[in-house]
Parts: structure tokens; C-alpha cells; sequence
């Protein structure tokens, strides 16, 4: 088989399945589990480049071939997985649903659709450029990377679940929260600003923010089940378009 297969590869390889997934789950509507495989494919993120650099034997074709892969990995994970995230949460919105007809359903979320489409784009054109720019800063130097130019694609493992969060907490602003977060997290991709590579300092401020959303979802997901009429239901399909769109119908 083409490719490479050895450990360096494996947390990239785990992270594409669970941003994969979480795409299937976000589709049908579970968009609260969508949103904890984007968490767990971003702390995958965090490990693997360590995990690839403890074999000192990597030949330049596995280099190149990590950093293509990891690419490819980051706009599944964090651009195609949060669009889907945010596309079902809309979906899901009241205001959404408040609207009547076909034709209702079907013009407002154009424009939120192209917000979504402009962050993707970003994401990629991110990821391209840093490619292009990583591959020649590293023939002319081995030291580690310092800056980043734009804010990096994977901080929407922090971004996403901190909007969405925010629209199931204030169903009312959810349009608002959701298209604000998308734009505003896109322009981020493709801004020329300087982003210090985070330090140990960092990274621990950056982990307690993740324990609270994670905290936020945990607290979501424990309210297991809800009754409504006679049955119950969990509390991930309550988040969905399908479920809410029944509980809305008159019985």
C-alpha cells in the first residue's frame, strides 16, 4: 500500500476519522456530539507534530509527507467539521424555524451558507499558504517556528464550541452569535497579523478554556433526557433540526 502507516502518523490518521464522524453526526442533527469530536480531533492535533518528531530517522519523503497529511487533516477537522457544526445549529435555531413555507426555508440561510462557504475558504487558503511558506523556511533553517502568520486554522477546536455553546444558551441572538463567530474566525485565517507560538503559559490558559466549554458541553449532554408528551427524548436530538421541528408542529 502507498502511503506510511508507522506511529508518527496515527494521532492524524484517529483526528481524520473523528472529524469525519463528527461531519455524519453533524448531518443528521447530533450536533452536540459533532462538537465533542471536534474537541477530541483538536487535542489529537496537539500531539501529533510531537509524536512525529520523536523518530529522528524520518527521511524527507515522511516530512513532507506529515506535513501534507496534516493539512489535509486540519481543513476535514477544523473547516469542513465546524461549517457543518454551525450550518446544523442554525438549522436548529428558533429563528430558523420560525420561518414558514419552502421558499422561507430555503432564501434566509443563503447568506449564513455563504459565510460558511467564506470560512472554509480561509481555512484552506490558510493552510495552503502556510504549506507553501513552512516548506521554505524549513530548507533554510531547522529551528522552530516562532510566529504565525494569520491565526492558525486549529484554533477553531476553541472557537466553534465557544459559538455554539453561546447560540444554545441564547437562542435568541443564535443567528447573530453564529455568523459573527464564522466571519470573525474566517478574517482571522487570512489576516496578516503576527500569532506568537504559544508557550507553556499559553497552552495552560488555552487548556483551562478548553475544560470549560468542555465543562459547558458535559453539563448539556447530562441532562440525558427530556420529556416531551409522553415520550423522552435525548438531549442531542433535541439540538436537532428534526426533533425541533416536531416538538414545534401542533399535535
Amino acid at each position: 500500500m502507498i502511503g506510511f502507516y508507522d506511529y508518527t502518523v496515527i494521532a492524524t490518521y484517529l483526528a481524520t476519522v473523528l472529524g469525519v464522524g463528527g461531519i455524519f453526526l453533524a448531518a443528521d442533527g447530533l450536533h452536540l456530539p459533532a462538537v465533542f469530536c471536534l474537541l477530541l480531533a483538536g487535542l489529537l492535533d496537539t500531539f501529533d507534530g510531537r509524536i512525529a518528531r520523536t523518530k529522528k530517522d524520518r527521511s524527507e519523503q515522511q516530512k513532507h509527507f506529515g506535513i501534507q497529511i496534516d493539512s489535509l487533516n486540519d481543513l476535514i477537522c477544523f473547516g469542513v467539521l465546524p461549517a457543518m457544526i454551525c450550518r446544523g445549529a442554525y438549522a436548529a435555531s428558533p429563528a430558523y424555524l420560525s420561518l414558514g413555507g419552502p421558499v422561507g426555508r430555503i432564501l434566509p440561510p443563503v447568506w449564513f451558507d455563504a459565510a460558511l462557504c467564506f470560512f472554509v475558504l480561509a481555512g484552506l487558503i490558510r493552510l495552503g499558504y502556510f504549506n507553501v511558506t513552512e516548506e521554505e523556511r524549513q530548507e533554510g533553517t531547522s529551528a522552530a517556528r516562532k510566529y504565525y502568520l494569520g491565526l492558525p486554522i486549529t484554533s477553531s477546536t476553541l472557537m466553534i464550541p465557544l459559538v455554539y455553546l453561546l447560540s444554545v444558551l441564547l437562542p435568541g441572538a443564535s443567528t447573530a452569535i453564529l455568523t459573527l463567530g464564522v466571519l470573525v474566525t474566517g478574517l482571522l485565517f487570512i489576516a496578516p497579523i503576527h500569532v506568537k507560538k504559544p508557550g507553556l503559559p499559553a497552552l495552560c490558559a488555552l487548556a483551562l478554556i478548553g475544560a470549560a466549554e468542555l465543562a459547558g458541553l458535559i453539563m448539556l449532554a447530562l441532562e440525558n433526557y427530556i420529556t416531551i408528551g409522553a415520550g423522552v427524548i435525548p438531549v442531542p436530538y433535541l439540538l436537532s433540526h428534526r426533533v425541533r421541528g416536531a416538538a414545534s408542529r401542533p399535535m
